[in-house]
């Protein structure tokens, strides 16, 4: 059994998708949103990050239409609830240095709380934060979990397309040639 999850990272992506830690089967597994239940592979193909639904064992395709995966804190739980306070501040740093070094234009929480504790804000809203991560703007989502029932498919979906469209805005327009 992983006791981890390997990042999904490539330079100069247009998204780094960023969890707030691998549930214990996708560690077990190794795949990234493994549990049927999770909403992520559908959420981002129905908001137009992917032509095609991926599925978890397929899911380093991601990188090939820009988007990577991390998760803020590395520890696999059955619930993010079990993590501590000092486990986010204890992962700021790396998440940072990952940011720095491969320069992603967005970096996407999927979650308020990750997000909050990573800056110490209580008060998080949705979209585009006044807050850069090193030189990536800063996007929170609603969490894709089948255990967020606050959201349904739909709700997920137009919020996910909400980054799209900025990503695709912030685009630089292509060379005519």
């Amino acid at each position: 059994m992983n006791d981890r999850l390997d990042d999904l990272l490539a330079d100069h992506l247009h998204v780094l998708f960023c969890g707030i830690n691998p549930g214990k089967g996708s560690a077990a597994l190794g795949l990234h949103f493994a549990n049927r239940s999770n909403r992520f592979w559908r959420t981002v193909h129905l908001a137009g990050f992917t032509p095609n639904e991926i599925r978890p064992q397929d899911g380093a395709t991601l990188l090939h239409y820009g988007c990577g995966l991390t998760t803020l804190v590395a520890r696999p739980t059955a619930s993010a609830g079990e993590l501590a306070r000092h486990e986010f501040q204890d992962a700021a740093a790396a998440l940072e240095h990952k940011v720095r070094r491969h320069a992603p234009r967005f970096v996407a929480f999927l979650g308020k709380p990750g997000y909050s504790a990573l800056t110490g804000q209580r008060e998080v809203a949705w979209g585009l934060q006044a807050q850069l991560l090193g030189d990536a703007w800063v996007w929170v989502l609603p969490n894709p979990s089948g255990r967020n029932l606050a959201f349904s498919l739909d709700q997920l979906v137009q919020a996910y397309r909400l980054l799209h469209n900025a990503v695709a805005q912030s685009r630089p327009a292509p060379l005519i040639s």
